[in-house]
């Protein structure tokens, strides 16, 4: 990678930008300092002092019993299997190029653990068509190997995606130095790797799923080369029987010079032998792409674990990319594509429109291309969108299913219809399995447009909204399933018309598309309208099977326009099981008006768990939510008379019941 893509990963640009945790409690903190996402250097630290909110910390000390922050930063959600519908369009095809996705979702340094009360967030949702997500970051000022945080895990996971931690070791020109490379491959007495095992110690025990090892400071030499294929070999084994995986990023070669290839060839072969897959730098040809793939197939290994590098970082969309070297339409895939840096859907927008609203404008137009319906690519479109050439995947596999289409972030936060709280915020753990297809619409007449809206929502921060001028009937594609039929099935829609006229019915499917891009076969199911929020159940009687598709039609009544809301879908049989509450709520560290929270966790599945602050009068407001154990809570301040504050932690289900209140007191 050239240096003048390191423009937010240079010393001091932090300015700019469950697994079960350990039998030993982690130390009382001193003070209730706000939990961050975790950064090291692999052992020694730079010269001097760091600068403000920097922290240097070297990884070969780290260990989780001693690690303040790990209740917060340990990822809660296990990484969920997925299946592959009939493609929403022809061009989609399943089984050749896979999407890697490299963002950087802040800054190294003061990365919050859980989320933060803003809603200018790269709250990414269309984990559909990424196979592999990687946090990247790091800076020679700040730190060089980070973990992601646990949202990010949590929400991916959720949508079947793994997600590999950075290591990256900076070029010279951006200050770095060889020793941190010979730091991070040094041998002890025995002959092992201790770095190794600490990275793989650090995943397993902040349950995400591996490295992405990035190895470009110049001026090394053969035997640094031996020592880090020797490293390789071992962080691969020890992360292979933990269920990780490694992805090596071609900059350094096998004589240990920096020297990026842009394809797979004798110079960094042996490095791709030995992990599970490679980031071609962005130096690539089409010529380099056919010999890559040819010689990955002479390895026995499949071409499509070479990501082909696409740097969208500066111009998004409007980036000129080659794709038919990579995705042609006539022929199967070259390679797999290595998006670098998409959150220039975020970033591209000025400070402020960075609305919720404007980045999934951005967002969708980025990964579904310009016509805004996977099922209809626009071929005059020069940006090739990852819907048109790869197939969408769906996780929704077993009942009870529920989502109210909460995408991460939201202006307020909302519960059955009412703001509980007008905070604005992020957090992508408690993102919902969103729909994987976004938004195929089905019609003979003009097409409404379908967004995530956040004015208003059921729960969470966001709805769907689908509003315009109805003409005839339109079929708006929700989820691809695979849910299992008993007789006492039912889907729960909860939903309303804001203005106009309109017919609902539930779309059901036990059956997919003969072809893809094609509707699928439909049962129809009456829901009654309503203008204000309304839950319809609906028993699906005279269906068997498996459910393979969730839709809804709207049909308008008198014509005009139509502005419907969808605020949650669920799935699920006659019970609605509650969770057990979660005890031991406490005090771990206080700081005047702010806590750091620790509970046991509750037992049996557990969605997230809500933090209510209870006021004098009653009112009941919302802090926060989290898919961990502890959470922190900053910046309380005492109503008038009020001596203590009240607080109630609730586990919330699948289908979002809420256990009873576990409750603290806490002085003033």
């Amino acid at each position: 990678m050239t240096p003048t893509r390191r423009t937010v990963l240079i010393a001091g640009a932090a300015a700019a930008l469950s697994p079960a945790l350990p039998a030993t409690a982690a130390p009382r903190t001193a003070a209730a300092t706000p939990p961050l996402a975790s950064y090291w250097y692999p052992d020694s630290l730079p010269a001097g002092s760091p600068g403000p909110g920097i922290t240097w910390r070297g990884l070969k000390s780290w260990r989780a019993e001693t690690d303040p922050d790990l209740a917060f930063n340990a990822a809660s959600v296990p990484l969920a299997t997925r299946f592959t519908p009939v493609p929403a369009n022809a061009t989609a095809r399943a089984g050749q190029a896979r999407i890697q996705s490299l963002v950087s979702f802040g800054p190294t340094a003061g990365n919050p653990s859980q989320g933060s009360a803003t809603a200018d967030y790269y709250a990414l949702t269309h984990w559909a068509y990424i196979d592999e997500l990687v946090f990247w970051g790091g800076s020679s000022g700040e730190g060089l190997i980070l973990a992601p945080n646990a949202p990010i895990v949590d929400a991916a996971h959720r949508h079947g995606v793994p997600v590999l931690g950075n290591v990256f070791l900076p070029p010279a020109a951006y200050g770095g130095q060889l020793r941190w490379t010979r730091d991070l491959v040094q041998k002890d007495a025995a002959g092992r790797h201790p770095l190794a095992e600490r990275l793989v110690a650090v995943a397993e025990a902040y349950g995400f799923d591996g490295w992405f090892v990035n190895a470009e400071t110049g001026g090394g030499d053969a035997a640094l080369g031996a020592d880090m294929l020797s490293f390789l070999r071992e962080l691969t084994s020890r992360a292979s029987a933990k269920g990780q995986r490694v992805t090596w990023y071609d900059a350094m070669t096998v004589n240990g010079t920096v020297s990026w290839q842009g394809a797979l060839n004798a110079h960094n072969e042996p490095f791709f032998r030995t992990c599970d897959d490679m980031f071609v730098d962005f130096r690539w040809s089409p010529e380099s792409l056919v010999s890559s793939a040819r010689r990955a197939g002479q390895l026995g290994r499949s071409r499509y674990a070479l990501w082909a590098g696409v740097d969208v970082e500066a111009a998004g969309w409007n980036t000129p990319v080659r794709w038919d070297a990579i995705v042609p339409q006539d022929r199967a895939h070259l390679a797999s594509v290595g998006l670098y840096r998409p959150e220039w859907t975020r970033n591209h927008l000025p400070a402020d429109r960075r609305d919720p609203a404007s980045f999934h404008a951005a967002d969708d137009r980025f990964w579904t291309g310009r016509s805004l319906d996977p099922s209809r690519p626009d071929d005059t479109d020069g940006w090739r969108a990852p819907a048109q050439s790869v197939a969408d995947r769906s996780t929704v596999t077993s009942v009870p299913f529920a989502s109210s289409f909460n995408t991460g972030h939201g202006l307020r936060w909302y519960e059955d219809g009412r703001v509980t709280s007008d905070t604005p915020w992020n957090h992508l753990g408690l993102q919902d399995r969103l729909p994987s297809r976004r938004w195929v619409v089905h019609t003979g007449g003009s097409r409404p447009a379908v967004t995530f809206d956040f004015a208003d929502a059921w729960r969470g921060g966001s709805s769907v909204l689908v509003a315009g001028d109805l003409s005839a009937p339109a079929v708006v594609d929700l989820y691809a399933t695979r849910l299992r039929l008993t007789p006492d099935t039912v889907v729960e829609l909860t939903h309303r018309s804001d203005a106009g006229r309109v017919r609902v019915e539930l779309a059901v499917a036990t059956g997919e598309p003969d072809t893809p891009g094609g509707t699928p076969p439909y049962t129809w199911f009456p829901v009654e309208s309503s203008g204000s929020w309304r839950t319809s159940t609906v028993r699906l009687g005279g269906l068997d099977g498996t459910v393979r598709a969730l839709g809804v039609r709207l049909t308008p009544v008198g014509g005009g326009t139509v502005r419907w809301r969808l605020g949650g879908i669920a799935v699920r049989t006659a019970s609605r099981p509650t969770p057990a509450a979660p005890t031991g709520l406490r005090v771990g560290a206080a700081s005047g008006a702010d806590l750091r929270l620790l509970w046991n966790p509750a037992r049996g599945p557990v969605r997230h768990y809500t933090l209510h602050r209870v006021l004098p009068d009653g009112t009941r407001r919302f802090l926060g939510g989290t898919g961990q154990r502890a959470f922190f809570v900053s910046g309380l301040r005492p109503e008038p008379g009020e001596r203590a504050a009240r607080f109630e932690l609730r586990a919330v289900g699948e289908l979002y019941t809420s256990s009873a209140p576990v409750t603290l007191t806490h002085p003033w």
